[in-house]
């Protein structure tokens, strides 16, 4: 997995990428702790309304910047994301009202709507190669991982000698960095050569189309729900269970989130041999299986016993381990359903689409937790995340070949298509949703 990194390119990149989602740890911490400074109990309410609103930003950004990006100088196009992301967290120090937060919030969240698919379907082109892509898809996920990890601890530190508001200042220097090693990386800024089809609309849409009539994608989406519902109780109700109804410090409040990446890196960790040995499928079956179980367990033990740290941070490191088995082959089932000239507007939809999941869990996390209570949000969450588990096993058919028998009775015979696809009249090649696949074949 590391030998990926001898690739100049890539580990540019992948550092950009690290001291990035460190700086947006650390802004998740400071986050929380300024909407409870503003809040107080109502903190959940705030930081989930916060949290919708990045994901309003990432719907509605990322499936535009996903019809335009391979038409844009990529590497100026990302380091004008960073920048501006850095720019927005310098005033968040200054914010003293809670709609300040909310409009800071959307601007950057803005631009990560823009940076993070045009950089997600970079990393395919510079690392063609399955295993090797499998590979980077790992040490992604670590980063993440490392993100919740490391970010907690180094945040646990700050807060020792400064103020949660010094926290913003490392956002911006993660952001900073990031631009820094993108410029370095020796990335292409090459535009496609493809012209334009089409107008701003059926561009904007022709990825979220070409994801939603693939089966093994909407598969994925409902296994996001799982991982969102999960993902929504820890970001959003971390800071209520452990500084209001526990009554424990700032500092337990970032080692309880930083619990959770523990188990999220152990397995992000491992996740390669696995793949090698279980179907993407059954990998991420499994863990909306694991996510909704144990988001039930939690709800049965708090409305039993009340709410208690160890507990959680069982819970916590358990929910993370599943988590990660829930994200990490995402990437691989993208790669897997489509073609270099539209692997952006794919990414860009799984990046919109996904985060539509987390628009909803979001909110329901602060909402149950400030009007019923945890035991209920616990249970509330647990039930979304079973509605992704059961969608995903009745959309997505156990047998995903990646090849397909198929026709086109539509084409002529001399077309290049039929010639070079379907050589000696054999209908079957690895079937994408494109522009001359427009449907998913019917099970034969």
């Amino acid at each position: 997995m590391l030998s990926i990194l001898s690739n100049r390119t890539y580990r540019h990149l992948f550092l950009a990428q690290l001291v990035a989602l460190v700086g947006t740890g650390l802004l998740t911490i400071a986050l929380g702790l300024l909407a409870f400074d503003l809040a107080g109990a109502d903190a959940g309410q705030v930081l989930g309304t916060a949290l919708a609103i990045k994901m309003v930003a990432y719907i509605a950004i990322a499936p535009i910047v996903g019809a335009f990006a391979n038409r844009l100088p990529r590497k100026t196009f990302l380091v004008a994301m960073d920048l501006m992301r850095a720019g927005v967290a310098l005033f968040l120090p200054f914010v003293t009202e809670v709609l300040q937060i909310y409009v800071l919030i959307f601007v950057l969240q803005s631009a990560s709507a823009a940076f993070t698919p045009t950089f997600q379907a970079s990393i395919p082109d510079i690392l063609p190669d399955e295993e090797e892509y499998t590979g980077a898809l790992s040490l992604s996920r670590l980063a993440y991982d490392m993100e919740s990890l490391t970010s907690p601890l180094i945040a646990a530190a700050l807060l020792t000698v400064i103020t949660f508001n010094g926290l913003f200042a490392g956002t911006a220097i993660g952001f900073a960095a990031s631009a820094a090693l993108v410029v370095t990386s020796g990335l292409a800024i090459a535009r496609s050569v493809k012209p334009a089809v089409g107008n701003v609309w059926s561009r904007t849409k022709r990825g979220m189309v070409m994801y939603l009539k693939t089966p093994r994608l909407v598969g994925l989406l409902a296994v996001t729900l799982s991982a969102a519902a999960a993902g929504a109780m820890v970001i959003v109700n971390t800071v209520v269970i452990v500084r209001e109804e526990l009554a424990l410090s700032q500092t337990t409040y970032a080692i309880t989130l930083g619990v959770f990446g523990l188990g999220s890196m152990l397995v992000a960790l491992s996740i390669s041999s696995l793949l090698r040995k279980i179907s993407d499928r059954t990998a991420l079956l499994a863990a909306s299986l694991l996510l909704t179980a144990l988001l039930g367990l939690l709800a049965a033990s708090s409305f039993a016993a009340g709410i208690h740290w160890p507990v959680i941070l069982v819970g916590w490191f358990l929910l993370g381990a599943a988590y990660s088995l829930c994200l990490t082959p995402a990437g691989r089932l993208l790669k897997r359903s489509s073609h270099s000239d539209n692997r952006t507007a794919i990414f860009a939809a799984q990046f919109a689409l996904s985060h539509a999941c987390w628009l909803l869990a979001y909110p329901l996390a602060g909402w149950l937790g400030a009007s019923f209570g945890m035991p209920e949000a616990f249970a509330g969450l647990g039930i979304l995340s079973l509605c992704g588990l059961i969608i995903a096993l009745r959309i997505w058919p156990a047998s995903d070949s990646e090849r397909l028998a198929h026709s086109h009775p539509d084409l002529p015979q001399d077309h290049p298509h039929l010639r070079e696809g379907h050589r000696a009249g054999d209908p079957v090649h690895p079937y994408v949703i494109d522009d001359l696949h427009t449907h998913w074949p019917k099970p034969t």
